[in-house]
């Protein structure tokens, strides 16, 4: 199961062939002065062929990681459903003669600074096996991994890391990607997710799937929508989008407290429709 993608930059042509794919990321800037002068065309080709986009941004580290995630927004400006991507590395003569702990507070301030300017949006961190396992000592890459392993199967990328994208070939000319979600309508609404559509005060609609602990960890905006009404109703439980045992601990806890109270759950720490649902619904008996 998953689904194919390609990276595209200056190298490839300004409407690439997009046939089989569900993804592409498109490079749009190179620190403050370089900007890609095929990515709208390459960006305008991914969303006519119904592909899910991204952008990416590689750095000069010299700089300021905040002025570069700026002038990377303003020229990117991603609609809902896309996704901002951080290429971090540093191989080139611009960057080699950062040092890794310059490298990595760029990376970590760039991620920050990028999200808190666009909330809506999933921002995310593309780099090889090298930097994850020498350059960063952190984890942190927000909203998702993009990892590149050359030459391992598509899938595979041989790290332990909670990744989304695997990067996995170039040989073709062309880079090509691999998501481990099911569909492109998967990813598409797991990028969106991250932009609910408004509604009125009180019961927010079921997201339509459940959230369960899993080897790849969930991660998206409904899951977040559900901790901070939980949150509301006085569980000690942090919005941060991530479904991991914390978040299943106090769904377990919440079924079982609603089953207490007349309101039966099963307690199976998985946020279905009736969990949702009653968190909304059901009256707040602590």
């Amino acid at each position: 199961m998953g689904i194919n993608g390609q990276d595209w930059s200056s190298y490839q042509a300004a409407r690439p062939d997009a046939s089989g794919l569900s993804f592409a990321f498109v490079k749009v800037t190179e620190g403050l002065t370089y900007t890609n002068p095929e990515w709208a065309s390459q960006r305008d080709a991914a969303r006519n062929a119904g592909l899910v986009v991204g952008y990416y941004h590689y750095p000069d580290m010299r700089n300021s990681a905040q002025s570069e995630a700026d002038h990377f927004l303003s020229i990117a400006q991603p609609a809902v459903g896309e996704l901002l991507c951080l290429d971090w590395e540093g191989y080139d003569s611009a960057n080699s003669g950062v040092s890794h702990g310059n490298q990595l507070a760029y990376k970590e301030a760039f991620l920050r600074h990028l999200k808190a300017s666009a909330p809506q949006r999933p921002v995310g961190m593309y780099c090889n096996a090298d930097y994850w396992d020498n350059v960063d000592t952190t984890g942190y890459y927000q909203d998702y991994l993009w990892i590149a392993t050359e030459g391992r199967p598509a899938g595979q990328p041989g790290v332990s890391a909670n990744w989304l994208f695997h990067q996995y070939n170039s040989a073709s000319g062309v880079d090509q990607d691999f998501c481990h979600l099911g569909s492109t309508g998967e990813l598409r609404s797991w990028a969106s997710s991250f932009a609910p559509t408004p509604t009125p005060a009180g019961h927010q609609p079921w997201p339509g799937y459940d959230f369960k602990l899993q080897s790849n960890e969930m991660h998206d905006g409904n899951i977040y929508n559900w901790q901070q009404q939980m949150a509301r109703r006085g569980w000690q439980i942090t919005a941060d989008g991530w479904y991991g045992p914390a978040s299943a601990s106090i769904c377990r806890q919440f079924q079982q407290d609603s089953t207490d109270h007349g309101w039966p759950l099963a307690v199976d720490g998985i946020v279905g429709a009736h969990t949702w649902d009653a968190a909304w619904q059901r009256p707040i008996s602590h």
